[in-house]
């Protein structure tokens, strides 16, 4: 993923930041240590910071790895932060230990993406939900975001597809508010055109609030809906599923305090069940 980063200086730069963030440059001096003059100085190019100064800056503006880099070749100084490929040895550990938590996590879903939804790796459980997909939206590498809102991908079998759609959207546009990057721009512009029309007739039921709310055929009552709806804590995504409808809640987690541009941008996303029903099933597929 790239930065888009216009051709100016350090000081417009984190001007950018800091309006996009809402402090003014007293709020900014009083977090960094420093005077607003000398922001006021830094932001119109009357004064060089030192490098310290930027990533000082940077930090308290929860600037980007990535854009941190930007940020100090700006003002003249060498990048900080590496981008070491995952498939580099130094990366082993990383690998390793990222793996053994998506097996651990099995029979749930649960999946590793970059900062363009990029699938880095994924589970037993995830390959479940992704059963019967064109090899189209498969292909390496293949997008989150591709995969759950295509027409042809899982957009079909998620019931409360509407609801779904607009939380991932809503979620690309708070990481495209955070980190300028033009793929990620296009990929939000390519997937919020997709259209709706593919969603199943039980799912738009299910959405209007129809008789078709949890009717698949087969599985436990609660998953068919013959009990009264479970009380979700969170948004569920409710999925399809060899004839059952599974509801998840998804739980997003990132590394604390990286110092590596590939390893900031990735996240690992858990699928929690989030009702009985749903716990069972996915337990009796474990040998």
């Amino acid at each position: 993923m790239t930065t888009v980063v216009p051709d100016t200086g350090v000081g417009p730069l984190l001007r950018g930041w800091r309006e996009r963030r809402r402090l003014s440059q007293l709020e900014l001096a009083l977090r960094a240590g420093s005077s607003a003059r000398h922001i006021s100085f830094v932001e119109t190019g009357r004064s060089r910071p030192s490098e310290e100064m930027v990533l000082r800056l940077a930090e308290q503006l929860d600037v980007p790895v990535r854009d941190r880099n930007a940020l100090l070749l700006a003002a003249g100084y060498a990048p900080r932060f590496a981008q070491t490929p995952l498939d580099d040895p130094a990366m082993d550990s990383l690998r390793a230990g990222v793996e053994q938590l998506l097996r651990g996590y099995e029979p749930y879903p649960a999946l590793v993406v970059d900062g363009t939804y990029t699938v880095v790796a994924a589970n037993r459980g995830i390959a479940m939900l992704m059963e019967g997909l064109p090899e189209h939206l498969l292909t390496p590498p293949p997008n989150a975001m591709r995969i759950t809102l295509h027409p042809e991908g899982l957009a079909p079998r998620i019931r409360n597809l509407r609801e779904w759609r607009g939380h991932l959207l809503a979620q690309m546009e708070r990481q495209i508010a955070l980190a300028r990057s033009k793929e990620l721009r296009e990929l939000y512009d390519e997937v919020a055109a997709y259209p709706l029309a593919g969603a199943s007739a039980a799912g738009v039921a299910a959405e209007d609030g129809g008789d078709g709310e949890d009717g698949a055929a087969g599985g436990d009552g609660a998953a068919r809906g013959d009990e009264a709806p479970h009380p979700y804590f969170a948004l569920p995504l409710r999925i399809e599923h060899d004839g059952r409808v599974l509801s998840f809640v998804s739980s997003i987690s990132t590394f604390n305090t990286p110092m590596d541009v590939t390893v900031a941008e990735l996240a690992i996303e858990t699928l929690l069940p989030a009702d009985p029903a749903t716990v069972k099933y996915l337990r009796s597929l474990t040998p």
